[in-house]
């Protein structure tokens, strides 16, 4: 069952059945010229069902009367509150808010770095969620809306508070759906590689010349607003996110799809739920456009069956052409390190900058030389996502080696994002590096870029579980990736979503990772005090720290750098 643009299957949680289709809720967030007309329109749409959404509270019904006149209050600016606004997803949307004129505040559990750029811009921030965040000092005005994250639970306070006075809510997936609608999106999706995939692309298009938007679910020291570039050109570069069903209402022109595996286990079942959830996705593709997939993974690939129902893609010289009943078709473009790849790279070899140098083939014939500074066979794919994408948005434009020889530079230029192998420090030879990765194939993959730029180094790894199902359903998988390390720092789960621990813990991983030494160490302060011993007891020897984990894992190195200055007498 397909979604409209409008909802997503996740919209149910905050709305009545059919409550959008009842109100007609018609909204654009596409620019500054729509700014007063995006939340009058959903006071006026809402209007007829405040009554019936009303619930009993110890207001009064004046004191109710008087709420509702406020929200519809034209005279003040348009005020919207974002729940959840530290994570990396809600915060880009905040600061495009600020940027289109909106009154924004936010709350969140604890202060992140994201909300350092907020209040910068602006933004009213609070730490902690109470429904005093979402009224004046005096209590006579309120939010005229408020979007949640998808972290954000069904009992949040704001929440329930804003349902209660008749404040709409709104989840990030159909705030997303309206912010991009009137664009051309390209939306990057996939289990691994979208953040990297989408800032790459974000970088390569701005350095090119082009005034797009872009949201990338982590920070890029490279983009000016950090997460977010700012434009008003027609391009639109969204990471897309599959958890939660979020990209379910997005209609891309272009749709990135890096690869297909079992994730997020508290949301899908098994990896045929998460097929079943990208092959929705890509019935969202617009009529006439296109869909650049890695023809070199399994999961992936398995999707090309079965885009639509009743036919299967025609294969032409390495593009595809996908018909159905409801979609008059669009391109199917692939990328990957075989030949059998419309776009692939051939003699791949580590270079000088730590990254990665390959030859660039077009249906088998070589193109140029591309040069990285991103380590590792996975960035390698994500190039040439990025190379496959661009030359699909630009190619009217310029011609093809043109384009090619443009792109050349500004991959090559690009430096990464944050938590993707991210240098924290060295201290005589140790070298400490920070990951993002919390999934046994991001494990590998990072363990593999590492080897690739410290070839004959000593490798320990500090491996921060994140969340019990996740590990209680790939224990095993995690066990052979963290074995390539020539050492395993294992703590425990840092667990987010779940109200219950399952019957798995941190030490049930280290006792299973067999190949390589392994410990179990709770606190992360105590893995700190242990590591900064050793090193300490041979300060010149070579040797790799690579923290790894989507939790707080992150915290490790720069208190290890610090440690290993104070105790080495380095300034």
């Amino acid at each position: 069952m397909s979604t409209s643009p409008a909802t997503s299957v996740s919209d149910s949680r905050y709305f009545q059945p059919n409550f959008l289709e009842k109100v007609k809720i018609i909204v654009h967030l596409t620019g500054l010229r729509h700014k007063n007309t995006v939340l009058e329109k959903c006071i006026l749409a809402s209007k007829k069902n405040r009554r019936i959404s009303l619930i009993k509270t110890r207001a009064t019904k004046r004191e109710q009367h008087c709420n509702i006149e406020h929200l519809k209050d034209r005279n003040q600016q348009n005020w919207v509150h974002f729940v959840g606004v530290g994570g990396c997803g809600l915060s880009a949307l905040a600061l495009i808010a600020v940027k289109q004129g909106f009154e924004v505040s936010g709350s969140d559990r604890k202060w992140s770095s994201f909300m350092d750029g907020l209040q910068q811009a602006g933004v009213r921030l609070h730490i902690g969620h109470s429904t005093l965040n979402i009224q004046s000092e005096n209590g006579s005005r309120f939010p005229n809306c408020i979007v949640v994250s998808s972290a954000i639970s069904e009992d949040n306070a704001e929440v329930l508070h804003a349902k209660s006075i008749g404040i709409p809510v709104y989840k990030r997936d159909y705030w997303l759906a309206k912010l991009t609608e009137n664009h051309k999106l390209i939306a990057v999706s996939g289990t691994h590689g979208k953040s990297t995939t989408s800032a790459l692309l974000a970088y390569v298009l701005k350095s090119m010349g082009d005034d797009l938007m872009a949201v990338v679910g982590a920070y890029v020291s490279q983009f000016p607003g950090g997460n977010v570039i700012w434009g008003d050109g027609p391009h639109f570069v969204l990471e897309a996110d599959e958890y939660d069903g979020c990209f379910l209402g997005l209609s891309p022109y272009i749709a990135v799809l890096t690869n297909v595996e079992w994730e997020h286990v508290d949301f899908f079942q098994d990896e045929e739920a998460v097929k079943t959830f990208f092959r929705r996705f890509l019935k969202r593709i617009r009529v006439g456009g296109h869909l650049i997939i890695c023809g070199d993974d399994v999961g992936a690939r398995s999707l090309l069956d079965y885009t639509s129902e009743g036919s299967k893609p025609e294969h032409a010289s390495g593009t595809m052409l996908v018909t159905s009943s409801d979609v008059d078709g669009y391109n199917i473009i692939t990328y990957g390190i075989s030949s059998t790849n419309e776009w692939h790279a051939s003699s791949i070899c580590p270079n000088s900058k730590g990254g990665s140098d390959y030859v660039l083939c077009h249906k088998g014939q070589p193109l140029a030389n591309i040069s990285l500074q991103i380590p590792g066979a996975h960035n390698v794919l994500n190039s040439l996502a990025v190379i496959a994408t661009v030359t699909v948005l630009l190619q009217g434009q310029r011609q093809v080696h043109e384009l090619i020889n443009s792109l050349k530079l500004h991959l090559l230029d690009f430096i990464g994002l944050s938590r993707r192998f991210e240098r924290i420090g060295k201290i005589h030879r140790c070298h400490i590096y920070d990951d993002y990765a919390h999934h046994p194939t991001e494990v590998y993959f990072v363990l593999q870029a590492a080897r690739q730029r410290f070839p004959s180094m000593r490798l320990v790894v500090v491996f921060q579980p994140h969340t019990y199902s996740r590990l209680a359903a790939l224990k095993d998988d995690f066990a052979v990736a963290l074995s390539h390390a020539d050492h395993v720092v294992v703590t425990a789960v840092y667990s987010v979503r779940e109200a219950v621990p399952r019957n798995v813990c941190g030490k049930d991983l280290a006792t299973s990772i067999i190949s390589s030494p392994s410990e179990y160490i709770p606190s992360l302060d105590d893995v700190v005090d242990k590591l900064a011993l050793e090193i300490c007891k041979d300060p010149l020897r070579e040797i790799v720290i690579l923290t790894l984990g989507a939790g707080d894992v992150n915290t490790v190195g720069p208190k290890l750098l610090h440690e290993l200055q104070k105790r080495l007498c380095i300034t």
